[in-house]
C-alpha cells in the first residue's frame, strides 16, 4: 500500500493504461486462446481443437473468460506500472541502465505471478473434463477454497515464474530497441503510427510466445489436476513426453496458433497502451 501511495500521477497512468489495454485485448482474442488451450491440454491438432468448441456450442465459447479478464487486466497493469515504478528510482541511483531495466522487468514479472489463482481457475473452467463440475468462476473458487487448501490455487506456480520474468525482460528491452531504431516523425500519418505500434508489439509478443511456450504447456498440464500431490516440473515434463509419443516436438503442439494469437494480442495491447498513454498525458 505504501508503494502505491508514493506514486506520481504519471506513474499511476502506467497502471491505468496497462489495465485498459488488457480489457480490449482479452475481448478480441479469447476464442483463439481457448483453441490453443485445448491443444496444450490434449496434444491435438488445430482442427480437432476447433471441432471440440464447435460441438460444445456458442454458449460455452466464452466460458472461463472472467478469470483471464481479471487476471490479464491486473497482470498487464502490474507489468507496465511496476516496471516503470521500479525502473525510475534505479536509474536515478545511477545504476547501469540495462541492469536497471532487467531488474525492473523481473520484479514486474514476479508481481504478476501473484495472480496465479486466476490462471488456475481459468485452466479448470476451460478443461472440458470439468464442464459439469463447475458452473462459473465464482463456483470454481468456492469449491477449491472449501474442499482444498489455499495452495491448490497456486498449482503450476513454478513454470509461471520461469515464464513471466524472462519474457518481461525480452519484451521491454526489444520494445525499447524498436522504438529507438524506428523513429516516427511527429508529422507522420496517424495510421502509420498505429501500424508501427501494432507491429512492434505483435512481433515481440509472437517471439516471446514461441520461446516460452513449453512453460505454458507445463503449467496447463500441472494445473489440469485438482487435488492430489503437486508435480514438479521434471515430473510434468516426463509425463508429457511419455504421453505424447516420446517426441519433444509435441511440447510445441499449438505453438502456431499461440504465436498467431500473441501476434494479434500484443499488437492490440501495444497500440491500446500507447494511445491510452497519449490520451491521459494530454488530458
Amino acid at each position: 500500500m505504501a508503494f502505491f501511495m508514493h506514486l506520481s500521477r504519471e506513474e499511476y497512468s502506467e497502471f491505468v493504461c496497462g489495465c485498459g489495454a488488457a480489457i480490449i485485448n482479452v475481448g478480441i482474442t479469447f476464442p483463439i486462446n481457448k483453441i490453443i488451450f485445448r491443444q496444450m491440454l490434449h496434444g491435438v491438432g488445430l482442427k480437432n481443437a476447433a471441432s471440440q468448441l464447435m460441438n460444445e456450442g456458442f454458449s460455452t465459447l466464452y466460458r472461463g473468460i472472467y478469470p483471464p479478464l481479471f487476471q490479464k487486466t491486473i497482470s498487464t497493469s502490474l507489468m507496465f506500472g511496476t516496471y516503470d515504478a521500479i525502473q525510475k528510482p534505479l536509474l536515478e541511483s545511477n545504476l547501469n541502465t540495462r541492469l536497471a531495466k532487467v531488474i525492473a522487468a523481473l520484479v514486474a514479472g514476479t508481481a504478476e505471478a501473484t495472480l496465479t489463482p486466476f490462471e488456475r481457475v481459468q485452466t479448470l473452467l476451460q478443461n472440458n473434463h470439468y464442464n459439469k463440475n463447475f458452473i462459473n468462476m465464482r463456483h470454481a473458487i468456492k469449491v477449491i477454497a472449501t474442499d482444498y487448501s489455499v495452495s491448490e490455487f497456486y498449482r503450476g506456480l513454478t513454470p509461471i515464474l520461469l515464464r513471466n520474468g524472462p519474457s518481461n525482460i525480452s519484451f521491454f528491452l526489444l520494445r525499447e530497441a524498436a522504438n529507438s531504431y524506428i523513429v516516427i516523425p511527429t508529422s507522420a500519418w496517424t495510421g502509420y503510427k498505429l501500424f508501427k505500434e501494432f507491429l512492434t508489439g505483435a512481433f515481440i509478443g509472437a517471439l516471446n510466445s514461441a520461446l516460452f511456450y513449453p512453460c505454458n504447456v507445463l503449467k496447463v498440464h500441472m494445473q489440469s489436476n485438482l487435488g492430489g500431490p503437486f508435480k514438479s516440473i521434471k515430473q510434468a515434463a516426463t509425463e508429457i513426453y511419455q504421453e505424447r509419443g516420446n517426441r519433444i516436438s509435441y511440447f510445441y503442439r499449438g505453438v502456431h496458433m499461440n504465436y498467431t494469437r500473441s501476434f494479434i494480442s500484443w499488437g492490440v495491447v501495444n497500440v491500446a497502451y500507447e494511445n491510452l498513454k497519449h490520451f491521459l498525458k494530454n488530458n
